[in-house]
């Protein structure tokens, strides 16, 4: 492989074929995960975990490296104390490396405390930086550059990792994942500004790209029940749902006070069992009452378990 924005850098003889050690000296549950791969990322085809983003590397650790390289590009930053142009070059790379995110990952190698490594690569100059793709080495460029020529260089390394079917990301050890924010911005939003129209519309849009988009539905089936309670009184709407227990549109009302008063057990046997002595379009309207609260709640919640075997047994 080779690879350079600007001109053709494969040198011969340059690296020797590193694949001859990839998953060697791999732990087992490392092995069964696949390279680089734990089992707790196994769950992630393309997560692969690693210690850092940016770790140093020595003789005994190499092959490890060499092993995460089949599924996401490492880069090998070969640098020496005494070099002044490693010194600028190095904080460099980093940045670059850490801005991306995972999709590459950084081994740093002093080469004066591994001069085998330093010969295996068949480098002269330091610094030097190098990339290794399926155990493959791949020339990058051999003195300090500016930032953005740093950022060509591992956009070009990306595109040729990609080509060959590199494309995991690494996950960092015990790190911790960030909250995700909404997934629809603009409706949460908009709904909690009660402007429920244009909610409405952003996450019906959302389901009808997606219909098994859990958050739009979630999202829509809330901006429903707030629209149906403005000025509401909840209390007021149960109170005259328990007078007219009959009354089909009484007890929606009440059902959606009840769930938002955190009672919805009460709410769901208010509906089933008007659907049970309902027909027609009355008990079609009533289920698609239960259902859409079904949507307010989380699946796990047990009211919501007991009512679904209670609607289906309500309806068959």
């Amino acid at each position: 492989m080779s690879m350079d924005p600007s001109q053709d850098t494969t040198q011969p003889n340059q690296g020797l074929d590193l694949s001859a050690v990839r998953s060697r000296n791999l732990p087992h549950e490392e092995r069964s995960a696949g390279p680089g791969q734990t089992a707790g990322a196994a769950a992630d085809p393309n997560a692969v975990t690693v210690p850092a983003l940016v770790f140093d590397v020595d003789e005994a650790t190499f092959n490890d490296v060499v092993a995460i390289s089949d599924r996401v590009p490492v880069v090998i930053d070969l640098w020496a104390d005494w070099s002044e142009q490693g010194k600028q070059l190095s904080p460099i790379v980093q940045r670059v490396v850490e801005s991306l995110g995972g999709r590459v990952v950084l081994a740093r190698v002093d080469v004066d405390a591994n001069p085998r490594l330093q010969q295996a690569f068949g480098v002269e100059s330091i610094p030097n930086v190098i990339a290794i793709v399926k155990g493959q080495p791949v020339p990058l460029f051999q003195s300090a550059l500016p930032e953005q020529q740093v950022k060509a260089y591992f956009d070009e390394l990306l595109k040729l990792a990609g080509e060959n079917g590199v494309t995991g990301h690494a996950v960092v050890a015990g790190a911790e994942k960030e909250p995700a924010g909404p997934a629809h911005p603009e409706a949460e939003e908009a709904l909690s500004q009660g402007d429920f129209d244009t909610a409405e519309s952003l996450f019906k849009a959302a389901l009808a790209a997606s219909p098994a988009d859990e958050e739009a539905k979630f999202g829509l089936a809330r901006a429903g029940l707030r629209r149906r309670l403005i000025d509401a009184d909840p209390q007021q709407l149960i109170a005259t749902a328990d007078a007219n227990p009959k009354d089909v549109e009484a007890a929606k009302a009440a059902a959606d006070a009840e769930i938002v008063g955190g009672n919805p057990s009460s709410a769901f046997n208010r509906l089933i069992s008007l659907i049970r002595v309902s027909a027609g379009d009355e008990k079609e309207a009533l289920r698609l009452r239960v259902l859409e609260l079904f949507e307010v709640l989380s699946a796990d919640d047990p009211a919501v378990a007991k009512a679904r075997t209670a609607l289906m047994r309500a309806l068959f």
